[in-house]
């Protein structure tokens, strides 16, 4: 749809309008073809397994890296964020090992819900003012919005592979609306990391095999949400009591000094997943999951996985007062939780206790990899 100059300067007025109304905090706008760079690097991160089982980038990755591959119509791309900074450094709970640390984003209402129904409406009124057509996308679509919001001048990919902006840091939610319409775009934004490697520096299990470049495999979001078995022996001490997603690598960004905190309002923080204590968490059946976490990005991934990642908090807090709730655990339903429930208790419980349970648990037990985590679980620290 081609759009005269005067008319694209109204559209981007209307635009910028309409996005700071929605409570976004920056807007800007890219071409389809202005990441050239970005196929043959999420080809290599394909190539090189660091995608672990998330299988289905490598199933969209033609789609993902070439945005008129989703959609050819589309003409530009206006890329729109939001700021999630927090008001205080969230790595503060580490040093609570019975609380639970849950990333930044997820203490918020799901982003996804917050975000999609106010780039609709933006779109609804482009589409009312200027005709053709727009599709919008949040991060649930196959397509690169961290490379395109760069392109569009809202930050550039940081070291640790997230967007930094200047106003905002590492805190920036995004979304993007496709259009027919011929918008001017926005210059690139250029990297400023310089020779700073904080963020890599402060990533607990060595998930970046270089700057730029993310193994996911060893990331502690990705091990946390996406993995969807146990999480593996040689991770489970470092991620100390991160129970949903890690914020390390973001909040160590020197850029962080500049942003302000987000509107709780604007985006519906929920105090009471600041710092949970990991007993109650513990105590979380399906139902009671499923209520506690209603409209929270937390409850995508289910009750199982989730219990999975606060019995190995809860293994590495120290704090005996949680084994009751651990051996209640013992019995669940999911192998993944027992699994992790007996490698929780190795820490937890004196060793006399620990071997009675064990011959017990070797005795009833008939799923393999159970069976392994009585065999392989070892108390760490002397017991009275």
């Amino acid at each position: 749809m081609r759009t005269s100059t005067s008319d694209a300067a109204k559209l981007r007025a209307l635009i910028d309008a309409e996005a700071h109304r929605a409570g976004f905090d920056a807007v800007a706008v890219t071409t389809p073809d202005a990441i050239p760079l970005a196929p043959a690097r999420l080809a290599e991160f394909v190539a090189d397994g660091f995608h672990g089982s998330m299988g289905w980038i490598a199933e969209t990755l033609q789609r993902r890296s070439e945005p008129t591959a989703l959609w050819p119509q589309v003409r530009s791309i206006i890329v729109l964020a939001m700021n999630y900074g927090p008001d205080r450094d969230p790595r503060e709970v580490l040093t609570k090992p019975d609380r639970g640390a849950i990333s930044v984003y997820a203490q918020n209402r799901d982003y996804h819900e917050v975000i999609k129904g106010r780039l609709k409406e933006i779109a609804g009124k482009l589409v009312a003012r200027a005709g053709g057509d727009v599709k919008v996308f949040v991060d649930t679509a196959p397509v690169m919005e961290k490379p395109l919001a760069e392109a569009a001048g809202l930050g550039w990919q940081g070291k640790h592979t997230n967007l930094v902006s200047r106003e905002h840091g590492s805190w920036l939610f995004l979304g993007t609306i496709f259009t027919t319409a011929e918008l001017v775009p926005d210059r690139a934004e250029i990297d400023h990391c310089g020779s700073c490697r904080a963020c890599l520096d402060a990533c607990p299990t060595d998930a970046f095999p270089a700057p730029y470049r993310l193994d996911a495999r060893r990331c502690i979001s990705y091990l946390t949400i996406e993995n969807k078995g146990p999480i593996p022996h040689e991770f489970r001490e470092k991620i100390g009591n991160r129970i949903y997603g890690c914020d390390d690598c973001l909040a160590a960004c020197p850029w962080n000094k500049f942003a302000r905190a987000a509107s709780e309002a604007k985006l519906a923080a929920r105090d009471d997943l600041r710092e949970p204590p990991l007993g109650q968490l513990l105590q979380l059946d399906d139902p009671a999951f499923r209520a506690f976490f209603s409209g929270s990005p937390i409850k995508r991934i289910g009750r199982d996985r989730f219990v999975r990642n606060v019995l190995i908090a809860a293994g590495n807090s120290g704090d005996a007062a949680l084994a009751v709730h651990v051996r209640a655990l013992l019995d669940d339903a999911s192998p993944m939780v027992r699994g992790a429930a007996i490698w929780a208790l190795a820490r937890l419980v004196p060793d006399a206790e620990y071997a009675e349970r064990a011959a017990i648990g070797l005795k009833i037990e008939d799923n393999e990899a159970v069976r392994d985590e009585w065999r392989l679980a070892r108390p760490t620290r002397a017991h009275a």
